[in-house]
């Protein structure tokens, strides 16, 4: 699903199909439910993706009304609002910057009142005897209430987000990590209220003694200092594993120079988000591009490899066109921006990134169904776990009271060591990492069920022309006279097909004059037809043309070239032979799938003997060659392998392929579509790679096995922790100090999972 931003009416009410909202203050996959949940129950919403690396809610369905949504979102105590449209790159950039940076000064602020209190608590706690404090359990000893007043400042300003949080899911009716946090530390702080309350009665005589229970102020303290600096932690080293559309967008320069004339040499410095259509720009050598555009004047050397992921410079001359974002290295270029400066190929390319990362893959739906129960049975157990001990201490000799306290303490390590964030985190870090990697290459996944399902393809098929082959044939030869190569190429000047082209280019270098046709139809698989200065004119697949039952050249049987029929009034009156090159690395793509037990198979509507020459030239075995397809063939050849339990992809860039594409997507498979492909190709694919690399495929591959592998691992130590950690502090193995052994434990299973992230991120940049 395409994030799209949302033009409003006066009164907040759009017919438009996706919304997308800003939402501050998820820190948990709670949170997420929470939010998914609130926005639909609104009437109208069809689905609705909350992505908490992003802060954005994608919200699809029909009369969506955004004050409504962002109001239904506000009550469930997220701060909500239309994500801001029209912003340029620079602003975009700035936004991810602040929220990270936001969210990262607000846990460390936290951090350092709670270190700065429970540091000086701890050391009085244990170490007040040996510095001359006295003992500091007694409440006539001064420092006795400087603990209690640590305590209580810890849990106002550094408590106060957690509590906040925690009762703004009570009033909904849900409970988040937050819930057991404060429950813990009220716990752990309260039972030590009730601890001093009985020990000033005891000092004042009115119970008698001795109160010999221990005071928790510490623990209360601790807990909430070392979750706040594991939330620190986790909130920058976030930033680092999902830093790609960040880094996308940095590469479009914030300012760019433009002229009046090709022939100015100053100009003015101007903002690039205020570059419109028609602007001449100005680039030295060393500069990025700003805004895509058109050379006018100079030639040069660039560096395309961050945007399209080659990494050979390439050379561009006048009237060629050059990509935002990439590196100028040789000559001072003048263009013409084609496009304005807040709809560049950067600005696409992050949106689409930000789009896949936001959306869900599907294994992440095990992990949203426990953390949809998961505080519930924590509080469950944690409630089991004392009455548990508190049966043992009815049932205890002697001090039933101390055991009444190690129930206490018991469930409240339950409470808190329970870390359903790690859950919550192991998909979407991987899943921002793994899509920002491929967006480095070039590649651009449009969502995480796309790279999920590519590590699971047992089938690439392959179109012909455009994808196997450049795509740029040339007319070899072509027999009748020369009107009717006018008549082919006037036809063919009306379309985007690569064999059309090729004729209209060959009339042009031979000096024919062309004529606008006076009507096209255009069917994929078969060929073109029209007419031109009142004549019928037809240019059809030798197959088509069979049927039509014309008699047909003997031309046609070319075993080397792609031929093409031309008939005028309903008659044969010639051919067109057309060669075209293979891309450089296409027979080592078919390596690589072969190497990886991946079955590559050629589709094609080209005639068998040609289609045979391409696959023997690749290395594709001659049973898995299908040629003289229509695309209702190839659609079925995907839902044939597809039906016998082969997840496939399909690779193509014509509007013969979007069929294809599409289906492949719809029956678990995906499709794949050349960067320089047709519109329709594009929309339909669930993935776009350069178009000057095929072996991106293989690329896309391997990053996909290693995401979903980090995934697996990821929901793997989450799953085991809290399965080992819960019984654990329910059976009261962590003594004591549980409490704060769990709060350590709880950081350091967030951490692995974003750690295990960033390793993945380090691997994919070194090994690909």
């Amino acid at each position: 699903m395409t994030q799209t931003e949302l033009d409003t009416s006066e009164n907040g009410r759009t017919e438009e199909s996706c919304l997308t909202l800003s939402v501050d203050g998820m820190h948990c996959a709670g949170c997420v439910s929470r939010v998914e949940k609130a926005l639909a129950e609104i009437p109208g919403v069809q689905r609705a993706v909350v992505s908490l690396a992003d802060a954005r809610a994608v919200i699809k369905g029909s009369d969506l009304d955004a004050q409504q949504l962002i109001d239904k979102v506000t009550s469930r105590g997220f701060a909500a609002g239309i994500a801001r449209q029209g912003a340029s790159v620079a602003e975009q950039r700035s936004d991810i910057e602040h929220r990270q940076h936001a969210s990262a000064r607000k846990w460390r602020k936290r951090t350092l009142i709670g270190f700065g209190a429970w540091v000086p608590m701890a050391v009085i706690h244990w170490a007040g005897t040996t510095i001359g404090l006295g003992h500091v359990h007694d409440v006539t000893n001064p420092w006795f209430w400087v603990l209690a007043g640590l305590a209580a400042a810890v849990l106002v300003f550094v408590g106060s987000g957690f509590y906040a949080s925690a009762i703004k899911a009570a009033r909904t009716g849900s409970t988040n990590m937050d819930t057991l946090v404060s429950i813990g530390a009220t716990a752990a702080f309260g039972f030590s209220i009730v601890v001093v309350i009985l020990k000033v009665l005891e000092y004042t005589g009115t119970i008698s003694g001795p109160i010999s229970q221990p005071i928790y102020f510490g623990e209360a303290a601790g807990l909430l200092a070392i979750i706040s600096l594991g939330h620190y932690l986790e909130a920058r080293t976030s930033a680092v594993a999902g830093s790609a559309v960040r880094d996308l967008l940095s590469l479009q320069p914030d300012e760019v120079t433009r002229l009046e004339t090709s022939d100015d040499v100053e100009g003015t410095t101007i903002s690039s988000a205020d570059v419109k259509p028609g602007d001449l720009m100005l680039f030295k050598p060393g500069q990025r591009v700003a805004v895509d555009g058109s050379i006018v004047a100079g030639r040069s050397t660039l560096d395309e490899s961050v945007v399209t992921g080659e990494s050979m410079p390439v050379e561009r001359d006048i009237d060629q066109p050059v990509i935002a974002g990439s590196l100028n290295l040789t000559g001072k270029l003048v263009v013409k921006a084609t496009t304005d400066g807040h709809d560049t190929t950067v600005a696409r390319i992050a949106d689409m990134v930000r789009a896949a990362q936001a959306s869900k893959a599907d294994i992440q739906r095990l992990a949203d169904k426990v953390c949809a129960v998961f505080v519930p049975a924590v509080l469950t157990v944690a409630g089991l776990t004392f009455i548990g001990w508190g049966i043992v201490a009815m049932l205890a000799e002697g001090a039933a009271a101390d055991r009444w306290v190690d129930a206490l303490v018991y469930a409240t390590t339950v409470l808190v060591i329970s870390c359903p964030c790690a859950l919550g985190l192991a998909t979407p870090t991987a899943v921002m990492v793994g899509s920002g990697a491929a967006s480095r290459r070039g590649i651009l996944v449009k969502s995480a069920q796309s790279l999920e399902r590519a590590a699971s393809i047992g089938a690439v098929m392959f179109d012909k022309t455009g994808t196997l082959t450049l795509g740029a044939p040339v007319l070899s030869r072509h027999t009748g006279d020369q009107e009717t190569l006018r008549l082919a190429a006037s036809l063919s000047s009306a379309s985007s097909h690569p064999l059309s082209q090729a004729v209209t280019r060959a009339a042009a270098e031979a000096g024919i004059a062309i004529t606008p046709p006076d009507s096209v139809q255009e069917t994929a698989g078969c060929g073109i037809t029209g007419t031109v200065d009142g004549r019928s004119v037809e240019i059809l697949s030798p197959s088509a043309a069979a049927k039509r039952g014309l008699t047909l050249p003997d031309e046609t049987e070319s075993t080397t070239e792609t031929v093409s029929v031309v008939c005028v009034d309903g008659r044969a009156a010639g051919t067109l032979a057309f060669q075209d090159q293979l891309r450089p690395d296409a027979a080592h793509l078919v390596q690589l799938l072969l190497n990886d037990n991946l079955r590559p198979i050629l589709l094609t509507g080209d005639r068998r003997p040609v289609a045979e020459a391409i696959g023997a030239a690749v290395g594709i075995p001659t049973h898995d060659i299908r040629a003289e397809l229509r695309p209702e063939d190839k659609s079925a050849i995907v839902r044939q392998l597809s039906d016998e339990g082969t997840t496939v992809a399909m690779v193509g860039d014509g509007i013969n392929d979007a069929a294809a594409l599409a289906l492949a997507g719809s029956l678990g498979g995906i499709g794949i579509a050349m960067g320089t492909g047709t519109n329709i190709a594009i929309e339909s694919a669930d993935v776009v790679i350069p178009a000057d690399r095929l072996a991106a495929v293989h690329e896309l591959v391997q990053i996909s096995k290693r995401s979903l592998n980090t995934i697996k691992q990821n929901l793997f130590l989450s799953f085991v922790y809290n399965v080992i950690a819960i019984p654990a502090a329910a059976l009261g193995l962590f003594g004591l100090h549980g409490p704060l052994i769990a709060a350590a434990a709880m950081g350091l299973s967030d951490l692995s999972v974003i750690g295990n992230a960033i390793r993945l991120k380090k691997r994919l940049s070194k090994t690909l």
